[in-house]
């Protein structure tokens, strides 16, 4: 490219900072004065296009035109700044204006939360539990096939341990408790006997409907000791169930099965949705007039022998029960699935309450 003379040079950033200067003044809102910074300044804006001929202009005239260069570039830069904060300035004022606060509106209500209902009823049922002398103990979720199964007396072929029941990890040997009996295995084989313990947490199974969720919470109970009988169990669940709902309900002990327990029985409570009518309409105990509330019994001399107690002087029972179910029952909840609904206008009715 031909050589450019400094007189050429000058002239043509004169001519650029001139014409500039008119533009600015015209110029009223921080659009305009963006697309002016973008065509002046821009990569491929006057200016910088200008500059780039510098290295055309002769060496010996080359300080010369570097001075004229910078003389140009910082006048425009600092005019555009001076009206880039005057119109930036006026346009906040204006928009202040224009979102005025109304101080004469009613501020915004704060809710109080709460806690979960099924919460407060596992803190509830915990409370009464230590209260009878219990102590509570916690163990992981993610348990191993002998804690929840093997320890428990539960047989290879098992419904329970099947992919339709069960959640299992990826990690070998890794489940989703089904249960918090693991915690009774886990607190036999680190204590001592006398135990009297009861272990409340969140348990998994492959399940959902009215009355049952994939997830949901139990608390389970355990006593080891000397002379312990059937009777010494009735005795604490009537009179967990007294103390919880502040009044006598009807129990019964129905002849049960389970592989942890010899003999076993399952706990039903009466109805509070139809009063234990035997509605058929009932759709929460579908018409029997009772709900199943868990499952009770003698600890199973096989379950004592796979923690190393001594089978010939210790006996014990062990029981559990749903919180969910409890809830329901507490506070008339005919829709187990409702508390995992995230309904506000159905949680918020419980801390009305005071629940």
């Amino acid at each position: 490219m031909p050589a450019i003379s400094l007189e050429s040079f000058c002239s043509d950033l004169d001519k650029i900072h001139e014409e500039s200067l008119v533009e600015l003044k015209a110029l009223k809102s921080g659009v305009e004065l963006e697309e002016f910074r973008v065509r002046i300044f821009g990569k491929k804006g006057r200016l910088t296009e200008k500059l780039k001929e510098l290295k055309d202009v002769p060496k010996d005239k080359k300080s010369d035109a570097g001075k004229k260069a910078h003389q140009i570039k910082s006048s425009l830069n600092d005019e555009f700044s001076k009206l880039k904060e005057k119109i930036l300035q006026k346009e906040l004022n204006e928009e202040l204006a224009s979102e005025k606060i109304n101080l004469s509106l009613p501020g915004r209500v704060n809710f109080e939360s709460s806690l979960h209902p099924v919460t407060n009823v596992e803190n509830e049922l915990v409370s009464i539990f230590k209260s009878f002398g219990f102590t509570v103990e916690i163990g992981p979720e993610a348990e191993t096939e002998f804690h929840n199964f093997d320890a428990l007396n539960i047989p290879k072929n098992h419904p329970s341990r099947t992919m339709q029941d069960t959640f299992y990890l990826d990690v070998s040997s890794l489940l989703l408790r089904t249960h918090t009996s693991p915690v009774q295995i886990r607190t036999m084989l680190s204590q001592e006997a006398p135990i009297r313990m009861i272990c409340p947490g969140r348990v998994y199974r492959s399940d959902y409907d009215q009355t049952h969720s994939p997830m949901f919470h139990q608390l389970e109970g355990l006593v080891i000791d000397q002379d312990v009988f059937m009777g010494d169990l009735k005795g604490i669940l009537e009179a967990m169930f007294e103390r919880f709902f502040n009044s006598q309900m009807e129990l019964r002990f129905r002849p049960s099965y389970f592989p942890f327990t010899e003999p076993s029985a399952e706990v039903d409570m009466e109805c509070i949705f139809c009063k234990n009518s035997s509605s058929s309409s009932c759709s929460v105990c579908r018409g029997s007039g009772w709900i199943e509330i868990g499952g009770c019994g003698m600890v199973d001399p096989e379950v004592l022998k796979a923690v190393d107690y001594d089978t010939e002087s210790l006996r014990g029972f062990a029981f559990g029960m749903g919180i969910e179910r409890m809830t329901m029952l507490k506070y008339g909840v005919s829709d187990l699935r409702s508390f995992y609904e995230s309904d506000n206008k159905f949680l918020k009715q419980f801390s009305e309450q005071g629940i």
